[in-house]
């Protein structure tokens, strides 16, 4: 049995999938962190997620088209998090309550419509995103298959992370993004349009969450089905606090994450004479002993969670 799980083959299998079940996490969490800079925590990205994940596969299934299906999970995860943003902006709520309400009724009118499209039917298919390896790359031992054998989802958030992390250290746009989540008060004393940069990354947030929603049916399994992001929003929310709330370490942290869930998958494979509810547990343990080390180490933005009311005390 050990022979055969430190085999290259286990192993690269094994690589592959991590990056594969992190790929959603990290779209999630890059939302989020985003967000986060500005002040705005949304615990409802686990429905930003699902309304991504269904009305992806909707757009896929009624036209037929791949890119059709991502646009509508990405309005999906929009207009999700617009409810959240003005909740939180406009109207000054509590933004633990109003992601956890969120969560709920996402998940509520999500099975709700599904049943309504399947008509009775309880599984329906649609073709997954096919693989684009990277000639020469895709040939690099042990790591090339796991990261340049990939579809073009995976390939756009290598970009995005590197383009999200220039734009917070390198640009004075970024710098003033990531000042209203800090101080918006003297932000808003500097000039910065602080609910106008807020709404931005609440958009910015829903996108990325959308898309972290489509990437599980468009690319891991090509259906939907009732919660089936199953916690992910709130692993893509462990990642941002163990990542430190910027980007790299996000990343990092969420394919930790994706590696404990592949390890699962890879055992259970092999036949790990292991009960496969413990097997299914190894994801959200790794998740809860990664926050534990990361007690009394806050880095979060100051005002992160905190509305601004302009004017007030």
């Amino acid at each position: 049995m050990l022979e055969q799980i430190f085999s290259v083959s286990f192993l690269t299998a094994f690589l592959a999938a991590a990056v594969r079940m992190a790929v959603p996490l990290v779209y999630a969490g890059l939302g989020e962190t985003i967000s986060e800079k500005t002040g705005i925590l949304n615990i409802g990205m686990e429905g930003v997620m699902l309304s991504g994940a269904f009305f992806s596969f909707a757009g896929t299934y009624f036209t037929g088209s791949i890119a059709i299906g991502l646009l509508w999970g990405i309005l999906g995860g929009v207009a999700v998090s617009m409810i959240h943003a003005v909740l939180s902006i406009r109207l000054s709520q509590d933004q633990s309550v109003s992601g956890i309400a969120i969560n709920i009724f996402v998940l509520g009118v999500t099975s709700f419509l599904y049943k309504l499209l399947s008509s009775g039917d309880s599984y329906k298919q649609i073709e997954p995103v096919s693989k684009l390896p990277i000639p020469v790359l895709s040939d690099i031992p042990f790591i090339g298959s796991a990261l340049f054998n990939q579809d073009i989802l995976t390939y756009f958030i290598y970009f995005l992370i590197i383009a999200v992390t220039f734009f917070y250290k390198k640009t004075n746009l970024g710098l003033s993004f990531a000042a209203v989540g800090e101080n918006p008060r003297s932000a808003d004393s500097a000039g910065i349009p602080v609910h106008k940069y807020q709404y931005i990354a609440m958009v910015c947030n829903g996108v990325l969450g959308g898309m972290g929603g489509a990437y599980l049916v468009l690319v891991q399994v090509g259906n939907f089905s009732e919660n089936m992001t199953s916690g992910r929003g709130y692993i893509a929310l462990a990642a941002v606090i163990l990542g430190r709330y910027i980007p790299a370490g996000m990343l990092g942290a969420a394919f930790l994450f994706g590696a404990a869930n592949a390890l699962q998958i890879r055992l259970q494979a092999i036949g790990v004479p292991l009960p496969s509810q413990a097997l299914s547990m190894l994801p959200y343990i790794i998740t809860l002993i990664a926050l534990l080390g990361s007690i009394g180490k806050n880095h979060a933005p100051e005002a992160v969670g905190k509305s601004y009311i302009r004017g007030a005390r």
